[in-house]
């Protein structure tokens, strides 16, 4: 309670002065509507902002686990081998730097409209954390813990499994907390560039006709989708890691 408290306080308290400002000011509702009236379409809505909601969250969940396994592979081989490191770092962080709404396009372009394009913007957006956090955490063994796997005669398969593994995952679990908020904003993007359903599609479809109230539930619930990964994945991290929890993340 200590924790959610200040939370839940906070957003009431900025939920009720946008509700105070509007009145008072008699803000037109196409350009800012009250929460009010968000609400009351976001119930209005129904199984149609459901639809929409699982299209999304499917392609986003699609997109997290392709980019974090990808991403997790890539670092267990720059771990191992310094050369390709050295070769394959830079393109990582080239890719990073391109802007993924240039890229989303293109996929729609190679791969159709259909939920693939979607999916690769999803796993690019959110494959670099997952790349430099478990590299770093690779290789934050102390140097006493491979001393005495040496004198024990360990494999190498053993100091792997058994001593970087574990002092890597919560350097991973940090990064997969940024990666699924990130793959639902690359699932958005993707939906933005061509897409007949999704949570991107109905904001883009809600911009077009002016629909200003109809945007904001499109954002809000795409915030709590974005918050719904990001506490899932923190609770397996509760569950998988209780010696990392309160680890940080290396700046990205």
């Amino acid at each position: 309670m200590k924790r959610i408290l200040p939370a839940v306080l906070f957003i009431v308290l900025v939920v009720a002065g946008w509700q105070v400002v509007v009145q008072l000011f008699t803000v037109p509702a196409y350009l800012l509507p009250p929460p009010s009236a968000v609400a009351r379409r976001l119930v209005a809505l129904g199984s149609q902002l459901w639809i929409h909601t699982g299209y999304t969250a499917m392609e986003a969940a699609l997109g997290f686990a392709l980019g974090s396994v990808f991403g997790g592979l890539l670092a267990v081989a720059f771990v191992h081998s310094r050369s390709l490191e050295l070769g394959v770092y830079p393109y990582a962080i080239a890719l990073k730097t391109v802007p993924i709404v240039a890229i989303a396009p293109l996929l729609v372009v190679w791969c159709g409209n259909g939920i693939l394009p979607k999916v690769i913007v999803s796993a690019i957006i959110s494959f670099f954390p997952v790349v430099v956090n478990t590299t770093k955490g690779l290789r934050s063994v102390d140097t006493e813990a491979f001393d005495l796997f040496d004198s024990m005669s360990a494999s190498r398969g053993q100091v792997f499994w058994k001593l970087r593994v574990p002092s890597a995952l919560p350097y991973l679990f940090a990064a997969l907390k940024i990666s699924c908020t990130l793959a639902v904003i690359g699932a958005i993007v993707g939906e933005f560039s061509g897409a007949d359903k999704g949570l991107g599609f109905f904001i883009l479809i809600s911009s077009y006709r002016l629909e200003t109230v109809d945007m904001f539930v499109g954002i809000l619930v795409s915030s709590l989708l974005g918050i719904l990964f990001f506490y899932g994945v923190a609770l397996v991290e509760h569950l998988v890691v209780p010696w990392g929890r309160g680890s940080r993340t290396e700046e990205i």
